[in-house]
This record gives structure tokens, sequence and C-alpha cells, in this order.
């Protein structure tokens, strides 16, 4: 079967959708400390929504005429989203998030503009699937805020203490 724009497109956001399966389980599972578990959680949760995409980006590749790859044919790109060494390193994990959410957005767009005026099925599944990784996104946009703040609230409160130790 010839490989045309869209079925590579396609396969891209399937690999990608399962490798945020991947890490999103793996950081849910090894994050610790302060603002680790609402963003584990948030992961645990949301790697049963991107395997819910990698299956609907599976049955419309089969519709189309083409197998969905197997894990040897899939390329690895998420380097921003592995498990961080410390597993206190929250916020890392949650700027891999955003890299990986909008990498998705981008690449739902390439499939929406590919499709446009010839293919409104797959085009219709990618702008549902693209509202789901905005979504996402704006989740982790409020745990990376919250997590902003608490930094600098930590190093404010440091601040105040060795200013006030100089007395």
């Amino acid at each position: 079967m010839k490989k045309t724009k869209t079925i590579l497109l396609l396969t891209q956001a399937y690999a990608a959708e399962l490798e945020t399966v991947q890490n999103y389980l793996a950081n849910s599972v090894w994050l610790d400390g302060l603002g680790a578990q609402e963003v584990s959680e948030s992961l645990a949760e949301d790697v049963v929504e991107e395997l819910g995409h990698a299956q609907k980006l599976a049955h419309r590749l089969k519709q189309l005429g083409a197998c969905p790859p197997g894990s040897l044919e899939l390329d690895r790109k998420q380097k921003s989203l592995q498990p961080p060494i410390e597993s206190t390193d929250v916020l890392s994990v949650v700027r891999g998030v955003l890299d990986a959410e909008n990498e998705a957005i981008a690449c739902y767009r390439q499939i929406i503009e590919a499709c446009a005026g010839n293919d409104h099925v797959t085009q219709d599944l990618a702008i549902k699937l693209q509202a789901d990784e905005e979504e996402h996104r704006c989740l982790f946009e409020g745990f990376l805020k919250s997590l902003k703040k608490e930094t600098e609230d930590d190093a404010n409160s440091r601040n105040w203490n060795i200013e006030s130790s100089r007395c």
C-alpha cells in the first residue's frame, strides 16, 4: 500500500501516543515528594486517555488500509519526558509533559491541514484528539504555575531567614 502523507502523519501520532503512555506510566510511579501526588495521579489517569487516542489512531490507519506498526517500527523522541534521576524533580516532569502535549497538538494540526477538503473523517478525529491534548496542556500549565510559585516562595522564605539571621 502506498504511504500517503495522511498515513505517515497518523503513524507519527500513533507512535507519539504510545510513547506518551509509556512515559506517563513511568513518571506516575516514579515521582515522590511535595507536589508529586497530584501530578502522579493526573499522569496515571492520562495513561488511559492517551492509550485510547492510540487505539483510535490504529483503527483509523486500518480503515485507510495501513497496518498499525508494532513496537520495533516506532520511533522514540520524547527526551524531555524521560523519568528524572531524582524522583522529587516534579518540575522537570511537568515541563516534559508540556513538551509532549505541544508536540501532539502540532502533529494534530498537521493532520487537520493535510486532510482539509479530502478526508473529513480523519480530520474530525484529529480535531477531537487535538482538543483533548489542549485540555491536558491547560492542566499541566496550571501545575507549572503552582510549582514555580512554590519555588519562588521557598526562595523568598530562605532569603528572609538569611536576612533576619544577620541582625
